[in-house]
């Protein structure tokens, strides 16, 4: 006698595997979680962690580095004029210089509030690559 086998027909599946896909997606949430921080650029501030005040009458006065509403930048050393407007390569050369001689002397920026963002930001790393260790922000008092 012989036998018969029948074989079974598969059915096909019509699912999709999603577990090579969930591999995938939590290796690129490592790779972005660890590369992240160190895509992230801005200039360090040193936040308060009390309430401001103004600068001590004893100690030395700060060099005051401003931007007027037109974009253009003055500085206030006592050694050059305050009203001409200087270029951010002669207002880092004054900063240096005065900082080698005074390198515990504040630095400060007196931007108007209607100056872009940007040019605060131009003036601010400026005065980092002339060394100043901190700049501080000059405001109005609140009312």
């Amino acid at each position: 006698m012989m036998q018969t086998y029948q074989r079974k027909r598969r059915r096909k599946v019509a699912e999709i595997n999603v577990v090579p896909y969930i591999d995938v997606m939590l290796v690129l949430l490592i790779i972005f979680m660890a590369t992240a921080p160190l895509v992230t650029q801005g200039v360090k501030v040193d936040l308060p962690q009390a309430a401001s005040e103004p600068l001590d009458a004893e100690s030395k006065p700060p060099l005051v580095a401003s931007v007027n509403v037109e974009g253009q930048y003055f500085l206030d050393n006592g050694s050059v004029d305050e009203n001409s407007p200087l270029q951010l390569d002669e207002i880092q050369a004054l900063v240096a210089a005065e900082l080698t001689v005074n390198p515990d002397r504040p630095v400060v920026v007196n931007g108007d509030r209607l100056v872009p963002y940007d040019t605060i930001i131009q003036l601010m790393v400026s005065l980092q690559r002339a060394g100043a260790p901190s700049v501080g922000l000059m405001t109005e008092p609140g009312e």
